[in-house]
């Protein structure tokens, strides 16, 4: 089949995008008691939620709903002032999908419920396909070639898959596939994952990205709604359920240029959060956020250039090194060593932070040291701070990762900004 740019785009123009978003990403605590995970800032300048919306865009898919429950509203915010320039009169939408009990009385029970609550809405934009994304994994990735692959194989449902290591694939729906990509088992987070081939140490898991033609998704959503013993869950559910009948066929996404599987990364837990941050700062990080043919696009306020000042014979020197930086950062006789810093941090003299995730509108106070720690956004470090240097004095006031990360709230700090009167 003719997989032409022109033949693409017509499959993108008549694919309605939606993006699972009301995840409460437990794994990721503290950081999100007051946000959903696709809220999470990551990156610098963006949020989790701008990687799927950006590829959505990139790829020609301009017609998005993102569904949306668990502590929404900074999400729903973000998504409001910096996605709402699509245009209407062109069929163009960024459409919000909170749980709204439209169909049964109760909120979403499952990714699969949350789609079937909101099948009129689906029905009336009429699409031939229908793409379920995540909203909470960070990649970069053209749905065309996918969705044309779904077309070509004459499947029923598409999975986007990645080879992952064998030590982590009990995180993700693991799956067997035959000779022609037809998937011929499907485990959702198996205890013991089965390799891709005997002996190996890797398994091929499910990105939570599923391709559907739209007829076959209305009827297995409302078999679904009807089956009492089920989790109304796409991996647990919907999927295994049709391996039998139907042709649901697995999409390896892989690198152009290596045939490798290409950067996908679930930032589902604090150390996997901070590591992903962490690989961007890289001399040649695997995601290239400076690559101009596939931005990501995001909302951001208006901050002044970064600012770095004083450079004096005492120590007192603003300077940083292997780093990212935002803007409206002021880095005040601070020193700053390969660590990410989100718009408007406020670094004070002899201050020193280094391996570090620094999320927007934190102050860090003079004489602070922070090392391999996640500071949440609008925290204010006291001066002389010792942060990720003891672990047993960090773990009597913060919260320590297996890893070794130490995870700074404002609540932790005494400054509860949520409940301030």
């Amino acid at each position: 089949m003719d997989q032409a740019p022109r033949f693409v785009s017509e499959l993108t123009r008549r694919t309605l995008a939606l993006i699972l978003a009301g995840g409460r990403g437990s794994r990721l605590k503290h950081l999100t008691l007051w946000r959903a995970k696709p809220a999470v800032p990551f990156g610098g300048k963006f949020r989790v939620i701008d990687f799927p919306l950006s590829n959505c865009v990139n790829s020609g898919i301009r017609r998005i709903g993102v569904l949306t429950q668990y502590k929404a509203h900074s999400l729903i915010h973000h998504i409001q002032k910096g996605w709402g320039t699509l245009r209407g009169d062109f069929g163009e939408f960024v459409e919000l999908l909170p749980a709204q009990q439209r169909i049964e009385s109760s909120w979403y029970a499952g990714t699969a419920d949350a789609v079937y609550q909101n099948l009129d809405i689906v029905r009336n934009h009429a699409p031939d396909h229908v793409l379920i994304l995540a909203g909470d994994h960070v990649y970069k990735m053209d749905y065309g070639p996918m969705i044309a692959y779904h077309v070509k194989k004459r499947a029923d449902l598409t999975v986007g898959c990645v080879h992952v290591p064998l030590d982590r694939a009990s995180e993700f729906g693991v799956m067997a596939v035959d000779d022609d990509g037809r998937i011929s088992r499907f485990d959702e987070k198996p205890p013991q994952p089965t390799p891709t081939v005997p002996g190996g140490q890797t398994a091929l898991a499910s990105m939570g990205i599923y391709v559907f033609s739209a007829g076959f998704l209305y009827e297995q959503l409302i078999k679904d709604a009807d089956r009492k013993t089920s989790r109304h869950d796409f991996g647990h559910d919907i999927i295994p359920e049709a391996l039998p009948r139907y042709r649901v066929m697995a999409y390896a996404f892989a690198s152009a240029h290596t045939g490798q599987s290409a950067y996908w990364r679930d930032v589902g837990t604090l150390d996997a959060y901070w590591e992903a941050n962490m690989e961007l700062i890289d001399v040649t990080p695997e995601l290239n956020l400076y690559d101009t043919s596939w931005p990501i696009w995001t909302y951001q306020e208006q901050h002044p250039p970064a600012k770095f000042i004083f450079d004096e014979d005492d120590g007192r020197r603003g300077m940083a090194v292997d780093s990212m930086v935002s803007g409206g950062c002021v880095i005040s006789g601070a020193k700053i060593h390969h660590s990410l810093l989100f718009s408007a941090v406020h670094a004070h003299s002899y201050a020193e932070v280094t391996d570090s995730v620094v999320m927007g509108n934190v102050d860090i106070g003079r004489r602070a040291h922070i090392r391999r720690a996640v500071i949440d956004k609008g925290c204010r470090i006291p001066p002389d701070a010792i942060i990720g240097w003891d672990r047993a004095a960090d773990e009597q006031r913060y919260h320590v990762t297996p890893g070794g990360i130490v995870v700074v709230t404002p609540e932790m700090l005494g400054q509860d900004l949520h409940h301030a009167r």
